[in-house]
């Protein structure tokens, strides 16, 4: 409802500014906007169709430049890839998972595009060898 009253205040805007011409600018400028926003999205899906699935470089850096609020768009063009997607197609909220080479993986649940929550989540470490329980070498 307010974009389509925002648009009439920006044609009537127009209109008083130049008439014909104010309309035709503004129509100018409104498809050179949804030309460029078109464009962005075509370039993240291009950049996130080259990698695998649910693979992020760094699930730990991931983490750190996830913020409430971010668009599915923004989070698509830091990971370069899609991410896994948990739950069915069209249920809200989505949440989707990337996974780093070390095992370690992000959880994120968005609402209505929005990122909503997340969740870092590492492998347990491995348990290292005790050198007091091995028995002393020969030498």
């Amino acid at each position: 409802m307010l974009a389509i009253l925002l648009a009439v205040a920006l044609g009537a805007g127009a209109w008083r500014a130049g008439g014909w011409s104010g309309l035709a600018l503004m129509g100018s400028a409104l498809v050179l906007w949804a030309l460029l926003y078109y464009n962005q999205i075509m370039t993240v899906m291009r950049r996130a169709a080259d990698r695998p699935v649910g693979y992020v470089g760094s699930a730990v850096m991931l983490n750190a430049k996830l913020q409430a609020g971010q668009p599915l768009l923004k989070v698509l063009a830091m990971t370069r890839a899609l991410g896994q997607p948990l739950t069915e197609v069209g249920v809200d909220p989505e949440v989707y998972r990337w996974t780093d080479p070390g095992g370690s993986f992000v959880t994120a649940e968005f609402r209505g595009g929005k990122l909503l929550q997340w969740k870092l989540e590492r492998p347990a470490p491995e348990a290292a060898p005790d050198p007091a329980a091995e028995p002393p070498g020969e030498a």
